[in-house]
Formats: structure tokens, sequence, C-alpha cells
């Protein structure tokens, strides 16, 4: 019993001071609810293992300055993945969630899913001046279905070279265990932590980008459903599309892009609807922006977009009732408010439920953010635990 008690408080005071930074032993015990003494033994163990050290004074009353105590942030590292069709970006941080380092890398040539991410990540730990054994989680995005129970890559159409197998082949090279994870989750996750959804336990999140895709937060926790599946809105059979299955044979049509819902929110599909509606742009986030400066003239074209949008929010909504959506991915960024505002009226004109629909806030690279997060909370849980 006393090492459990002894192993509760340290985990305690190591969590409030990754959370609030440097606190006198004073603070740390109020916080805590530890007695003085109590709070000095944990510190002195914690200090013993190289989790924290002394980073200043807090000047007091009559008495002498009480030490600052903070988590030395060098003490572990992690890296986060964000991997696409034409690069791999990657994050290091220290424990304390300061990216130190962030590096990108084209495939030039190469194939093979893992010499890229391992060329990716030497470079990025070179960068940063971290030895790659110091990393204590790597978490790597990527767009596809991952499996929840294996841990790999069922399926992916961006990235035909990251099939079954890949998890266990990057484990082996790294000679460390990793973590796949969706890349619209990771965006969910980034959103929780940093941005809209902020202390939201439950909410969806539709990535409107190239394609569609959607994260699902349930209870304060991913919801991948049994294969890693959840999510997959871009498949839902919508009336007057036809269904995937009828259109896989269509010559010079992506199989995978075609029926449901998501033929009529690709990146080409918004493109020639906003033709019709006379604009143009190298895609559909710029005709988006271009509708929105457009002002009156282009309020057809995003009634169209939410309508369409929509009609996946919609059935999410009455199956799930989220109370919150978040819009992510460049067009939804493109769109802003004009189209969460479009989005939500439409949503309560198709169904009983009417969720607030908001922007996604995060910055920068939303599934690199979420990458580092994710490996943060591992590695901070293995620090917590040993």
């Amino acid at each position: 019993m006393p090492r459990l008690l002894r192993e509760i408080n340290d985990r305690a005071a190591l969590e409030l001071l990754l959370d609030s930074g440097p606190l006198t032993r004073g603070q740390i015990g109020e916080l805590t609810g530890l007695s003085k003494v109590t709070a000095s033994q944990t510190l002195a163990r914690l200090e013993e293992r190289g989790l924290v050290e002394v980073t200043g004074e807090q000047a007091g009353g009559r008495g002498p300055n009480a030490a600052l105590y903070g988590v030395i942030p060098s003490s572990a590292y992690v890296a986060g993945l964000a991997v696409g069709p034409e690069f791999v970006t990657t994050a290091v941080a220290d424990i304390s969630g300061d990216i130190v380092a962030e590096v990108t890398v084209a495939p030039d040539g190469h194939d093979d899913p893992v010499a890229l991410v391992h060329s990716a990540m030497v470079k990025a730990c070179r960068s940063a001046k971290v030895a790659l054994a110091r990393l204590r989680a790597v978490v790597i995005g990527t767009p596809g279905v991952v499996d929840p129970r294996t841990g790999d890559v069922r399926f992916s159409f961006d990235l035909p070279g990251w099939r079954e197998g890949i998890h266990q082949r990057l484990a082996r090279d790294l000679r460390r265990d990793v973590r796949i994870e969706n890349d619209v989750n990771l965006v969910a996750v980034a959103e929780r932590a940093l941005g809209a959804a902020r202390r939201a336990d439950d909410f969806v999140l539709l990535w409107v980008d190239r394609g569609i895709g959607l994260g699902v937060v349930l209870g304060g926790r991913l919801h991948r459903g049994r294969s890693g599946s959840a999510g997959e809105i871009g498949y839902l059979p919508v009336p007057g599309v036809p269904l995937a299955e009828d259109v896989r044979e269509v010559p010079g049509r992506m199989p995978s892009l075609a029926g449901g819902l998501q033929s009529l929110v690709t990146d080409e599909a918004v493109t020639e609807l906003a033709r019709t509606h006379g604009f143009a742009g190298r895609g559909a986030a710029e005709c988006v922006a271009a509708a929105v400066e457009a002002g009156e003239r282009g309020r057809p074209l995003l009634d169209e977009i939410a309508r369409r949008l929509a009609l996946g929010v919609a059935s999410v909504c009455v199956v799930l009732d989220p109370g919150l959506v978040v819009l992510a991915g460049e067009v939804s960024r493109a769109g802003g408010g004009e189209l969460t505002f479009r989005i939500e009226e439409a949503v309560a004109r198709m169904c009983p439920v009417r969720p607030r629909v908001v922007s996604g806030e995060v910055e920068g690279d939303p599934v690199l953010r979420g990458a580092v997060l994710a490996a943060l909370e591992q590695a901070r849980e293995e620090l917590f635990a040993s």
C-alpha cells in the first residue's frame, strides 16, 4: 500500500506540473491535497528520477523565497507524423509539448513507406539533436482505415503502399512500437485539446478537403468502430446518387471516390459545381473562398455545397445527437462562418436535431498536431506508470 500511495502522489504532482507549469512545494501540496512533508518527498523522488528540477524562485512574504519546481522538458521526447501522398511531415516535441523540430520530406521516387518514414524521422531527430532511441512514443497519422484491433492499415486509397503488415514493418525498422491512427481522428484529438471542441465530450468533426471524412468523439474518447471504419461517411448512401458499387467499373473514375455522399463533395465535384455558378479555381477551397468573397453572387454556390454536406451531418446527428459539429479541412477553412451557418440551417430543415456547427480552430497542420498530442498522451502515461 505505501508503494501504491507513492505512485499515486508522484503521478498527481507530475500531471499538475505538466498542466500548470512551475509551482512551489506549497502550491503543489495545496492543489493535490498533499501535506508539506509528503509533497517534499514526492518532489525528491521526481528529482531523483530526472523528471523535475528547481527552475526559479517565487518571492514570498517575510520569509525566504520559495523554490519553483518544473518538469525537465528534455526528460522525454515524442514524435508525430502526418503522412500524405506527396510528403511526410515529422514533428519532435519534448515532454512539455513544445515542438523542437519539424521536418518535411517528399517521396522522391521512393515507393517503400517504411524507408520514407525512417528517413523523415532520422532527419527530424537530427534537427532536434535527439537520438531516435530517446523517443518515448511515435504516432503516425495517415488517410485510410486503421484496424483498432491490430493497429494496422486495412485500406488507404491515397497511399496504396500502406497496407496490412506495415505496422509490424515500421516497428521492426524503428526498433520500437509505433501507433498508426486515421488522420481525421487525429484532427478531432487536436480540436478537442486546443481548438473548437475544448471541454466537449461528445462531438463529431467533419473533414472537407480533397475528400470527406468524419471523426467521432463520444464520452471524451475516439469512437473508431469494430473495424476502424467509423467515420467513413463518404460511402453514405444518398437518394438520387449512385452507390459506390454501381460506379466501381466506370472507366476513368476513381472507385473509392465514386458513389454515395463522397461523389457530391470531392474536390473535383465541388470544382465542377463552382464552374456552373461562374466561379473557377485550382481546387474546391479556392472556389469556395471566391464565392465567400463575391458576397451575394456567391450565395447560391455556398447554399448548394452546404446542402450537400448537411446530408451527411444530418444523418450522423439523428443517430448520435452529438450537439457539436466541427468543420475542418481546406474547404471548411475557406468557407468559414458563411459555410458553417448554412450547414447548421440546412441540417435543422432536414431533421429534428439542430447541432451547433463551428469552424475548426487548430492552426497549422491539424493532423500533425493531433499526432503529437496523441504521442504526448502515450508518453506521459508511461512516465506516470513507470
